[in-house]
C-alpha cells in the first residue's frame, strides 16, 4: 500500500479546511485501494469552537451511513495529525485496525495510549499505526494556520509552540 498517495489526498482535505479558516486536519478512509469516505476539521473558525467535528468523527459517520457495510478491519484511517483521544477511542469501537498520520500531536494525541491499561472493551482492540507519512507537508499546513493570526484555535498552546518551533 502507497502510504503517501493516500495521504497526499487527507493533505487536500487539510488544505480546503485552512481555506475555510479551520483547523488543518484531513482524514481518508481507504478500503481495498479505494476511498470510501473523508472529513476535514469544522468548528474552529470564528468563535464558537466545537470539539466534536474532528476530521476523523466525520469520516466515520459517512462510513457508518454506507450501504452496503465495509469490514472496518480492512479499512485504512489516513490523517493529517496523530488522532487524538476520543477519536482514537471512536476508531478502535469502530473496529479499523490500521492509522497512518502525518504530523504528530505533542498536545492531544492518543495513539500512545497503553491499550492494556484500559478496561476490556479496548484492551481487545489492537491498532497498527504508522506515523510521520508526509510530515513535512502536513506541519507546513499548521505552521499556516498558527501564524496567521487570524486564527485562534488552540494559540498560545503547546501544540503551537511546538509547530513554529519545529523544523
Amino acid at each position: 500500500m502507497d502510504h503517501r498517495y493516500y495521504m497526499k489526498m487527507a493533505i487536500e482535505e487539510a488544505q480546503n479546511a485552512l481555506l475555510r479558516g479551520e483547523f488543518p486536519v484531513g482524514c481518508v478512509l481507504v478500503h481495498q485501494g479505494s476511498v470510501i469516505a473523508t472529513g476535514a476539521r469544522t468548528g474552529t473558525a470564528g468563535t464558537g469552537v466545537n470539539e466534536v467535528d474532528h476530521a476523523e468523527i466525520t469520516a466515520l459517520r459517512r462510513l457508518s451511513e454506507m450501504t452496503p457495510k465495509i469490514d472496518p478491519k480492512e479499512i485504512i484511517l489516513y490523517c493529517t495529525m496523530e488522532p487524538c483521544l476520543m477519536c482514537f477511542a471512536a476508531l478502535m469501537l469502530t473496529g479499523i485496525r490500521t492509522v497512518v498520520y502525518a504530523y504528530e500531536d505533542v498536545m492531544g494525541g492518543g495513539t500512545d495510549c497503553p491499550l492494556t491499561e484500559l478496561r476490556p472493551l479496548y484492551i481487545e482492540r489492537q491498532i497498527n499505526v504508522v506515523p510521520h507519512v508526509l510530515r513535512e507537508e502536513s506541519l507546513a499546513l499548521f505552521k499556516r494556520f498558527f501564524k496567521d493570526p487570524k486564527n485562534h484555535y488552540w494559540q498560545g498552546s503547546l501544540l503551537e509552540r511546538y509547530t513554529l518551533e519545529t523544523r
